[in-house]
C-alpha cells in the first residue's frame, strides 16, 4: 500500500474508531489495516493510535498526523478534480430522511448514476442526528433547522406546509376559521428526536408567526406515523405539502386554515467542517439541489 492509500486508511480508522469497520469500508481484511498502521508508526517513529477493547483513539501525535492527512488528501482530490476529464468515483455514503429521499431523490437517481458511472451509492435512512465522521457518512439530508454547529449546511429547498385534519375529526370538533378558534381542538404531537421537546403548531397571522400548543392525546416521532394518526381522526397536523396529494385527492385529509399557513420547512445537506468537499460529494449535492428545484 502506497503512502497516500495508507493515509486514507489511517484517517478512516480514526473516523470510524475501529480497525474492522475501516477495513470493511475499503474492502480489506482487518489484518491489513492493523499492519498498515504498524508500518506508519514505525516509519514516523511515534505511536499514532491508542487501542482499547471497545474502540480506537488517537494519541496527541496521532491527532496531529490525522489533521495533516486530511489537508493533504483534500488537496490531492482538489488537484485531481481540476483536470478536464477527471470523473468523480468511489463509494458515496449518504444518510437521508426517508420520505424526502423517496419523493425527491430516488426518481432521478438512475440519471445521476448514469452520468457518473464510476460512483456507487450507499443510502442510510433515519431521522436521528448522526456523526458523519465517526459513522463514515459523507453527507446528510435533513428537513428542519440544523442543530449541529459542527456541520456545514447548504440549504437546497424550502418546503411549503399545510394544516390538515380528517373529515371525521372535523365532524366531531368543528372546522376552525382562524387560529383563535382552536380552543377545544387536539393535535397529533410531534416530539423532536434532537431535543425531546413537543413542538407547537405555528401559523402566520398578520405577517407574524404565532405558536399554538394544543393538547395531544397521541405523540409521535416520525412524520409517517403523524400522518397516519391524522387519518384516524386523532388530531390536527402540519406537514409539508408535497406529501399530501394522494390523501387530499382521496378525501382522507382536508386542509384547514389555509389563510394562516405554517412557516416553510427548510431542507439542508450537511457535511463535516473538518473536510473539504470531495468531487463525488460536490456533484451529488449539486444534483440533489437540482432535483428539489425541479420538483
Amino acid at each position: 500500500m502506497d503512502r497516500i492509500d495508507a493515509m486514507r486508511l489511517f484517517t478512516r480508522i480514526v473516523e470510524r474508531r475501529s480497525f474492522s469497520l475501516a477495513a470493511q469500508d475499503f474492502g480489506l481484511p482487518r489484518s491489513s489495516a492493523s499492519e498498515t498502521v504498524k508500518h506508519l508508526e514505525a516509519r514516523l517513529g511515534v505511536r499514532l493510535l491508542q487501542r482499547t477493547t471497545r474502540q480506537v483513539g488517537t494519541t496527541l501525535d496521532g491527532e496531529a498526523y490525522y489533521r495533516r492527512c486530511l489537508a493533504i488528501l483534500s488537496d490531492i482530490e482538489e488537484a485531481e478534480g481540476a483536470f478536464t476529464g477527471a470523473r468523480p468515483k468511489g463509494l458515496l455514503r449518504v444518510d437521508v430522511h426517508g420520505t424526502l429521499a423517496r419523493h425527491f431523490m430516488l426518481p432521478g437517481l438512475p440519471r445521476f448514476l448514469a452520468a457518473y458511472p464510476e460512483l456507487t451509492l450507499h443510502i442510510g435512512e433515519g431521522d436521528r442526528l448522526v456523526d458523519p465522521i465517526r459513522e463514515g457518512v459523507d453527507c446528510v439530508l435533513r428537513a428542519g433547522v440544523p442543530q449541529d454547529s459542527t456541520m456545514i449546511g447548504r440549504k437546497i429547498a424550502d418546503l411549503g406546509q399545510a394544516t390538515l385534519a380528517s373529515p371525521d375529526y372535523l365532524a366531531r370538533h368543528g372546522t376552525p376559521d382562524h387560529p383563535d378558534d382552536l380552543d377545544g381542538h387536539l393535535m397529533v404531537g410531534f416530539v423532536s428526536t434532537a431535543t425531546g421537546a413537543l413542538l407547537p403548531m405555528d401559523f402566520r397571522v398578520e405577517g407574524k408567526r404565532r405558536d399554538v400548543m394544543l393538547p395531544a392525546t397521541v405523540t409521535v416521532t416520525t412524520g409517517e406515523t403523524m400522518v397516519a394518526a391524522a387519518r384516524e381522526g386523532l388530531g390536527l397536523i402540519q406537514v409539508p405539502r408535497y406529501r399530501l396529494g394522494a390523501d387530499l385527492a382521496a378525501g382522507r385529509l382536508v386542509e384547514i386554515l389555509a389563510d394562516f399557513p405554517p412557516e416553510s420547512m427548510p431542507v439542508h445537506v450537511l457535511y463535516p467542517h473538518s473536510r473539504q468537499l470531495s468531487p463525488r460529494v460536490r456533484v451529488f449535492i449539486d444534483w440533489l439541489a437540482g432535483e428539489f428545484g425541479r420538483d
